[in-house]
């Protein structure tokens, strides 16, 4: 069952004066199933972050269509939008954005606080998703005192808390050292595992080999898609390596 739906996508910018016009995404269509891993890839510029910011409804379509568990998001209200992102999506950034002034706790419950939850709730659900991603004994800190890691799996338990239907992952792991980074693409497959839908962006072909299926984002389309089948992690990176090469040197669309 297809939790995303992503229907002849387009959008077009302006410039600032209005004299020139940018299309960074044509006609792009794919669809992402209940409790898949998919990850995007592209060179800079090629659209797979304005794809990510329509997909999280931080901004809209020059056309086409994004249905999220059966609702058209560009067809929504400006005051529905933002509790509709709260409910049902969860987000995972580079830069982890945590609030120095809250403990580790209170920015994980920020969105269950700002959903008008109650604290009983809030650490009912806290407890577990805490265990499973091993930062139990780090709640009470700031996030100036825990390493990039830890800061990373607290964005995760704040994505993972409020039981999102799809999580969105922009560059997880850009601003970890590579043991984090292990860590944290280990625990990204523990949550798939559970269940959990992940749609993650990256420029990392280490982070997208641990994905079930990578898109290719060129020139604002979907130019291939790998499926993991039976790879290996380490194999399903050598075929992502190959279609990157193959982006970069103009090879034929798959």
């Amino acid at each position: 069952m297809s939790i995303l739906q992503v229907s002849n996508l387009k959008k077009i910018y302006s410039t600032r004066f209005g004299g020139n016009q940018v299309e960074a995404l044509r006609d792009v269509s794919f669809s992402v199933e209940s409790g898949e891993y998919v990850a995007v890839m592209g060179e800079s510029g090629s659209g797979k972050t304005t794809l990510l910011n329509i997909i999280a409804a931080l901004d809209r379509p020059t056309a086409g269509s994004v249905i999220l568990d059966g609702q058209d998001l560009s067809a929504m209200k400006e005051n529905e939008i933002a509790s509709f992102r709260r409910d049902n999506l969860g987000f995972v950034f580079q830069e982890f954005n945590l609030l120095d002034t809250f403990s580790v706790e209170d920015n994980i419950f920020l969105p269950l606080v700002l959903a008008g939850k109650n604290y009983v709730d809030m650490q009912a659900r806290l407890i577990p998703i805490a265990q499973h991603l091993e930062i139990t004994e780090i709640l009470k800190k700031y996030p100036y005192e825990i390493s990039g890691g830890q800061k990373q799996r607290a964005a995760v338990a704040r994505a993972l808390i409020t039981q999102p239907k799809l999580i969105l992952a922009d560059e997880p792991t850009g601003a970890l050292d590579s043991r984090a980074t292990d860590e944290l693409l280990r625990l990204f497959a523990s949550i798939n595992q559970s269940g959990q839908t992940v749609l993650m962006v990256t420029h990392s072909v280490k982070a997208a080999s641990h994905a079930g299926r990578v898109l290719f984002i060129k020139d604002g389309q979907v130019f291939h898609q790998l499926y993991r089948g039976a790879d290996t992690d380490e194999q399903l990176y050598q075929k992502i390596a190959d279609t990157l090469t193959m982006l970069q040197t103009g090879g034929e669309r798959a």
